[in-house]
This record gives C-alpha cells, sequence and structure tokens, in this order.
C-alpha cells in the first residue's frame, strides 16, 4: 500500500484554523520529530558498533503518529505505549517538560535509559522497551504486544470512577490489532464508555509478515463497527493530520461518549529489531513511502504558510544534533547501576511494623481463647473485609466475572453491589486477561482494584497482564510506580467439577517476583489477610479454596488485619514440624489429632501467606522438632512445598533427624469421579502416614 497523498495548501491552513494552531506550536512539533528521528538514528548506530546492547525497536518513520498523538493531550492526561515507544516517551515527555532546561532532562534520561544506565528514567532496569515516566502520566511501554491496551483501559476506567475528565491514549502496532486483547480491550472500553483513544500504528508488516497476509479487511479501524464506537484512518506520516483526529477523539471522550479507534498509516524506515534486514520488501516500497517523510511532510507544511524557511530549518537541526550530542554525553558519563540495585523495587516497601506483628499475635490467642466469639462463616468473613475497606477508602472498588446483582459466586458480593452501586462492583465481560490488565492500569492510575477471577484455573488467561504487566512493572520502570491491586480467585478440589475447575495453581504465582500470593484457611484469617492485601501497595494473587467457604470460626467485630508474611502455628508440637496451607491446614489437624493419639506430637503451621514466606517460623519449629512433613493440594512436581524443603535444607540441615517428606496432589489432572478426586488430592490418611514415616 502507498502513503496517503499529503495536504495541499488551502487544507493546510484549514487545519491550522481549525485547530487554533500557532507557528510555534508547528515548530514545536517539527522539533519533536526531528529529535525522536536523531535518537532513533543514533541508536541504530550505536547496535551497529555493539556500542548498545540489547533489543531496541526503532521508531524512525513513525514520529508523526506520536507527535500529533500528545499535542491534542493536556499534562494532566495518560498515555500507554509499546516495544517500539521511543517516540511517544519522548513526544509526552517533551510536552511535560516546560522548560529548555527540563527537555535537556528528559532527553538525557531516555538516552541513559536505553542505554541502560542509572541516570535514566527507570535507572536502566528498563531499558529501551520498557520506559516509563507515571509521575507524569506515561504508563510506561511493554515489550508483550498487546499488553498495554488492558492497561490503557484500566487507567481509563480509573479517570470514570474518579470522576475526572483525563483521557488515555493508547498507542500499538498492526500485530497487536490480531492480538485477542485488542478485542477484550476494545469490547470492555465500549461497554463501560471509558475515555480511551486507541491508536493503531499500521506500518504494513507485523515483524516480516505483510498486514494484507494476516487479516481480510484492509483496515485496522473498520473493526470499530464491531463495539460501536467511531473508527478512523489517518495519515500516519502527518502530525497535523494526526492530530487533528486524536483531538476530536479526545474531545468526544472528555463528554462522556467513550473510546475511538485511530488508525494511523505510516512506515518504519528500519527493521523491526537491528537483526532485520528487511529482505520481505522492495527498496523501491521503502523509497515510496520516504519521500512521504514525516519531516518532510511537517516542513512542507510549514513552508506553505510561510511559517518556515530553509535558514530557519538549518538551524533547527543543529539545535537538534546538539541536543542529541548532550544527552549522549549525560549518557556516557551516567554510571553503570549499583549491582547492590538488583535487589531493589521489586516491592513496594511494607507498611507493617514489629508492633502489628505482635497486635495481631496477641488478637490471635484471644479468638482462639474466647468460646463466645461470635461464629461466621470463610464467605462472610471475606464480605465484611471487603466492605469495611470499601467504606474506609472509596479508591477501593471490586470488578469481575459475575460480582453483581444477579451472581455473587464470591460469597455473595450481590449485597455489595446493592450497597455501592453498579460503579464499585462491576460486572465485566468474561475477559480475564483484560480483568487483569484493567486492574494494573487502574491501580497504576491511584485506584485500588479488587479484580476477581472465577477460577484459579482461569488465571493463566490474565498471566501476562499480571505476571508481566501488574508484578514486573514497579521493578522495570525503577521503582517509580506502584500497582495496589488484588486478584480474588478459587482454587482447589473437592466438588466433582473435573480438571478445568479444581486445580491448585499457586506455585505458578510464587514464581514471580513482585506479586505476593496469600492462601487464608479460616475465616478469621481470611477477613484479615484480605483487609492487608486491599491496604497493600503490590499486586496481591488472594486464593480461597472452594471447600472453606461454608466452614465458620471466631472473628473478632473490631477492625483488624493480618500482616502478610506472618505464618500461624494452628497447633503446637514437639515431635513433627507439618507445614501447609488452605484447606490441607484442615486436614493436618485431623492427622495430628489422630497422632496424638499414638504419642506422636505434631506441630501444625499454617503459612497463611506462601509471599511473603515466613521461613523463619518454620525453621524455628524444625529446630524444635528435627522432622519435616509438607502438605499441599498443588501438583507434586514444582510444588510450593519443595520450594520450603529447599530453604528448610538451606537454612536447618543440621537440626533434621530424618529426611523431609511431602505429601502432594498427584502429578495427573484432576479427575471428575469422586473417588478418583479422593485419590488424586492429599487425605488425612496419607498425611498420616508421611507422619509416622518421618518419626520410624
Amino acid at each position: 500500500m502507498p502513503p496517503l497523498k499529503p495536504l495541499t495548501a488551502d487544507q493546510v491552513s484549514a487545519l491550522i484554523e481549525e485547530q487554533q494552531l500557532t507557528r510555534e506550536d508547528l515548530l514545536t512539533y517539527l522539533r519533536q520529530v526531528m529529535e525522536i528521528r536523531a535518537l532513533e538514528d543514533n541508536i541504530s548506530s550505536l547496535l551497529t558498533k555493539g556500542v548498545l546492547k540489547g533489543a531496541s525497536h526503532l521508531y524512525a518513520g513513525e514520529e508523526a503518529v506520536a507527535v500529533g498523538a500528545v499535542a491534542a493531550l493536556r499534562d494532566d492526561d495518560y498515555i500507554t505505549s509499546t516495544h517500539r515507544g521511543h517516540g511517544h516517551a519522548h513526544a509526552h515527555g517533551d510536552k511535560a517538560a516546560k522548560t529548555p532546561e527540563a527537555k535537556q532532562e528528559h532527553f538525557n534520561k531516555m538516552m541513559a535509559e536505553v542505554l541502560g544506565k542509572s541516570g535514566g528514567y527507570c535507572k536502566g532496569k528498563g531499558g529501551s522497551m520498557h520506559i516509563a515516566d507515571v509521575a507524569h502520566g506515561n504508563l510506561g511501554a511493554t515489550g508483550i504486544v498487546g499488553g498495554n491496551l488492558p492497561v490503557a483501559v484500566g487507567a481509563a476506567l480509573a479517570q470514570k470512577l474518579m470522576g475526572t475528565d483525563r483521557v488515555v491514549v493508547c498507542f500499538f502496532g498492526d500485530g497487536a490489532a490480531n492480538e485477542g486483547t485488542f478485542h477484550e480491550s476494545l469490547n470492555m472500553a465500549s461497554a463501560f464508555d471509558l475515555p480511551v483513544i486507541f491508536v493503531a500504528e499500521n506500518n504494513m508488516y507485523g515483524m516480516s509478515v505483510p498486514w494484507a497476509k494476516v487479516t481480510k479487511l484492509p483496515d485496522i479501524a473498520a473493526r470499530a463497527c464491531a463495539y460501536g464506537i467511531p473508527g478512523e484512518v489517518v495519515d500516519g506520516m502527518d502530525a497535523l493530520v494526526v492530530r487533528e483526529a486524536v483531538a476530536r477523539a479526545v474531545a468526544r471522550a472528555r463528554r462522556g461518549e467513550g473510546p475511538t479507534l485511530i488508525e494511523a498509516k505510516t512506515y518504519r524506515y528500519y527493521g523491526h529489531s537491528h537483526s532485520d534486514n528487511r529482505a520481505y520488501r522492495t527498496r523501491e516500497e521503502e523509497a515510496e513511502w520516504k519521500a512521504a517523510d514525516p519531516i518532510i511532510r511537517l516542513k512542507n507544511d510549514m513552508e506553505m504558510v510561510n511559517w518556515l524557511n530553509d535558514n530557519e530549518f538549518g538551524e533547527l537541526e543543529q539545535k537538534v544534533q546538539a541536543k542529541l550530542a548532550a544527552a549522549m554525553a549525560y549518557a556516557n558519563a551516567s554510571p553503570h547501576p549499583d549491582p547492590a540495585e538488583v535487589l531493589t523495587d521489586v516491592y513496594a516497601p511494607p507498611k507493617t511494623t514489629a508492633a502489628d506483628i505482635e497486635a495481631e499475635r496477641r488478637l490471635r490467642e484471644r479468638v482462639r481463647n474466647s468460646p463466645d466469639m461470635r461464629q461466621i462463616s470463610y464467605a462472610q468473613a471475606l464480605v465484611e473485609a471487603a466492605r469495611e475497606e470499601m467504606l474506609r477508602d472509596p479508591k477501593v472498588f471490586i470488578m469481575g466475572e459475575d460480582v453483581g446483582l444477579y451472581g455473587g459466586a464470591y460469597g455473595a458480593t450481590r449485597g455489595l453491589f446493592k450497597e455501592f452501586g453498579e460503579w464499585r462492583v462491576i460486572d465485566t465481560p468474561i475477559s480475564e486477561a483484560t480483568i487483569g490488565g484493567a486492574a494494573v492500569g487502574a491501580a497504576m492510575a491511584g485506584m485500588r482494584p479488587i479484580a476477581e477471577i472465577m477460577y484459579v484455573d482461569f488465571t493463566p488467561l490474565a498471566m501476562d497482564q499480571i505476571a508481566n504487566q501488574g508484578a514486573k512493572n514497579r521493578y522495570m520502570f525503577g521503582g517509580k510506580t506502584t500497582v495496589p491491586m488484588v486478584i480474588r480467585t478459587e482454587g482447589g478440589a473437592g466438588r466433582a467439577i473435573a480438571a478445568h475447575h479444581s486445580q491448585s495453581l499457586e506455585a505458578l504465582w510464587t514464581h514471580f517476583p513482585g506479586i505476593y500470593v496469600v492462601m487464608p484457611s479460616t475465616p478469621y484469617d481470611a477477613k484479615g489477610l484480605l483487609k492487608a492485601a486491599i491496604r497493600d501497595d503490590n499486586p496481591v494473587m488472594f486464593i480461597e479454596h472452594k471447600m472453606l467457604y461454608n466452614t465458620k470460626g471466631p472473628v473478632p467485630e473490631e477492625d483488624y488485619i493480618i500482616p502478610l508474611g506472618v505464618a500461624d502455628i494452628k497447633r503446637p508440637g514437639k515431635d513433627i514440624t507439618l507445614v501447609t496451607y488452605s484447606r490441607m491446614v484442615l486436614r493436618a489437624l485431623e492427622a495430628a489429632e489422630i497422632l496424638a493419639k499414638e504419642g506422636i506430637d505434631v506441630e501444625v503451621i499454617d503459612l497463611r501467606t506462601l509471599k511473603p514466606l515466613d521461613i523463619d517460623t518454620v525453621i524455628a519449629s524444625v529446630k524444635k522438632t528435627g522432622r519435616f512433613v509438607g502438605v499441599s493440594e498443588g501438583y507434586e512436581n514444582t510444588n510450593f512445598i519443595n520450594e520450603v524443603m529447599a530453604q528448610v535444607n538451606d537454612l536447618a540441615f543440621d537440626w533434621l533427624d530424618a529426611p523431609m517428606v511431602r505429601v502432594c496432589a498427584l502429578n495427573v489432572p484432576v479427575p471428575r469421579a469422586e473417588v478418583l478426586e479422593d485419590q488424586a488430592i492429599p487425605n488425612t490418611n496419607r498425611i498420616v502416614e508421611a507422619c509416622r514415616k518421618v518419626v520410624q
């Protein structure tokens, strides 16, 4: 496909008049386009020389899209970006910087981050594909194709919930338009009339595959009709044209009329990455598009209205090169990150103090020793926790599948729907990826979402969003953002509903740095831990066992939280340390009572949170008992108990009097037939036999 035809002098004049632009505005846009080009050409040179390591996906040729779109925004609006995101980051950061010194500082940080230096935007931890400036509204770039679309939806949802008139511009490439997150995101944004503008940068190739080979529709914008929103194709080589289209979409979004899909036809001059020799396209095609170069287009536009001459353009070129040279000098002088930085910024700082831990320990003892304390169900405890936190903090809201008036699978949340309304308890489409990603975006934009995914078996559908965006963003962005979100879900077997609704997949989630994993076993723990998770500034995977909802136990009426990372000794003992969590705590206690009759005194430790892990309580117990048994309903291979055993081996091997033993689910999909399901997961008898084994 050839480039679109350039504007005539009359069309340029009309656009300038309609948008009320000044000569200074156009000079700014031209400077920004030229600076992005200079940055990208410099990065290409550094890659060729081997000075720059890693992957860089260059934006040269597409600059008009970023500059034009960002020019239509206010300083308090948001953007989300992609792996080919240098242009978005520069246009946005340059607009936010109000003085020449600040603009140079921004350019410096861009260059330093690409080079992985400590003076970069993200302290060198994000690099080329993950530049962010969350404090100024750039919610960051992602290396996952289409990964930023649900995040943009969440940021836009946050604006609707907070009652602002801010908008979000979401940049993505043509490849992302064929990802499931594209369709999920447009559908949710449309259904909720969210203030988000989706800007598809169609550069004609997804890596090496031509756009025409992967879709019947020539235009991405044509897909907008499926979601009942406007769709428009624009010339992505002309910043004025892009600005005009985005400005109309922004005005529409600010009026509360919902999202718009804009497709900018553009072209990348370099390959997909530095190793791409572009053998899949002709040099004639490249020359045709370069004749429509964004710099040439904007220069010509300005010359047609007598706002630029050759001398002025030459001076601008010199200033751009001087600015680039200063940025390179800054980046070269910036030190490499201190090796000690490798462990920083993974999690937001803990809010828990030693006094909090001691207060909860005393409360726990009082709960155990108060026979007259009210007894409520695990499900009711969870509802109480959510309600109290929603009353305490207006930023807390619930979103997910089947949570509203007609649902309430998670402990009668329909009552919360009636009390707080449809914009505090939000029924979403069945779109796990966008539920997870929207929670990320809403959290980064200032809210505290509780996102509910019906079964833990379905959480892998949201794994990219929760693990690659939510869990990693703080680290990748140099600790300059927080993602306070809770993913509530249920797991475990026991209801004879077979392999797709019965798994215990907590080990998957403990694998990812940056996210906590909580698995309460009692109503008291469920309420206190959920409240703590909601208040925490990190992503938390909160997994409830489906067979515990109807169990009852003592729960105090006063406000309390249980600090994350504090295990509970559910039963003290001197002969065996039995470590477990969730429903298996009940089985472990049953086994301990049987063994007590045989003179074997078992100490049952409920981890309560798998991350952060209270290994100190486990080690102290092992040093006392000399024996370890671990119990988990997860599959035996890659079970989280294996990690606990590894740490015990590292920290308390000399205190062990017998080999450690684990009791886990068999390495088979959870079967439907009850008799087989009972065989597949740990039961009381298997736990008893394991304990007998370690004392023999």
